[in-house]
């Protein structure tokens, strides 16, 4: 019986793609399969047989393709397009930005690698918004754990955030009945919508901000942990403990690939009806490209300061100090 004609062609084709990919240095031709070894003599006439790993793409005469990780530096810095005018002054506008330039392209669409990389950083996102902060960080600092409103989970969290600006009734009687009242500054941790920056800096960020305010002699309140926050959370916070200054250390709506980017909100006496306007932010609190946590709690420390000398914070302070 002669084979299905139809094959030659496709086979043909498979033929063609896989000797560009060797071309292009995407793919090896498998090393030759090792002999196996000799069999060893056995006591037992008919010994049990050895179960047998599954075979590898070389073992099985399989093409292997090896495609290099888009997230490492290296592979970022890389332009993607062919044969640029100019190649050096390419490579410095890449170096001079953040943005997804010089990438190419494969006719109207983008290229593998870009899009491999684009689905990489996504992924950083997603589990940036959807993990929760790791409890032994949070033993770590003896952190009280209090809750907002919401009650289900990082779907309503991310649907409400309304319910996040309030703390339940559970966490209010906790914060009453455990945390200093009338303190100078009050500390608090939310995870915000990126574990990922809590976990990141706060190991950093925490000692400056409590030794600071201790020699400054500010006294400190009861820090503690507020899940599935929001900043507005500020207020019932104030209107329960009444801080001359209130931190509120919470992790940054992440971006592609950035997901360790945390704020510090901090307000003068905050209260109910506060808005934004009443509040101050240090923001992009990271290593590596941001505000580096160390010197963001020393800076929070001063500001802090600002805010009890003049008694405001926001607007009102920037005019104060015009």
């Amino acid at each position: 019986m002669s084979e299905d004609p139809q094959k030659d062609p496709i086979e043909a084709l498979i033929q063609n793609v896989l000797k560009e990919l060797q071309a292009a240095g995407l793919a090896q031709k498998p090393a030759p399969a090792a002999p196996p070894p000799p069999p060893t003599p056995s006591a037992s006439p008919n010994p049990a047989p050895r179960p047998s790993a599954a075979p590898t793409a070389a073992a099985s005469g399989g093409l292997v393709i090896d495609l290099p990780d888009p997230t490492s530096d290296e592979a970022r810095a890389e332009p993607g397009i062919d044969r640029p005018l100019d190649a050096e002054g390419l490579t410095a506008l890449m170096n001079a930005t953040t943005a997804r330039i010089g990438v190419g392209r494969a006719g109207p669409r983008v290229r593998t690698r870009s899009l491999v990389l684009f689905q990489a950083d996504l992924a950083v996102t997603q589990d940036a918004l959807l993990r929760d902060v790791d409890p032994q960080l949070l033993d770590e600092f003896k952190l009280l754990r209090v809750q907002t409103r919401v009650t289900g989970g990082k779907a309503e969290y991310l649907l409400r955030p309304d319910l996040g600006r309030q703390l339940s009734d559970e966490a209010r009687a906790q914060i009453s009945q455990h945390c200093v009242k009338n303190p100078n500054v009050q500390i608090c941790v939310g995870d915000g919508l990126s574990a990922a920056a809590v976990e990141a800096n706060l190991r950093k960020i925490m000692p400056v901000l409590e030794a600071g305010f201790r020699q400054a002699g500010l006294s400190l309140g009861t820090p503690f942990f507020i899940q599935f926050c929001r900043v507005g959370v500020m207020n019932d916070i104030g209107d329960l403990l009444h801080p001359d200054v209130l931190i509120l250390l919470i992790g940054e709506r992440p971006g592609l690939g950035r997901a360790e980017s945390m704020s510090a909100y901090m307000a003068y006496r905050p209260q109910s009806g506060h808005t934004d306007a009443e509040r101050d932010v240090i923001c992009n609190i990271y290593d590596g490209g941001g505000t580096n946590p160390l010197e963001a709690g020393a800076f929070a420390v001063q500001m802090a300061q600002k805010m009890i000398q003049h008694q405001a914070a926001g607007v009102k302070l920037k005019l104060l100090e015009q």
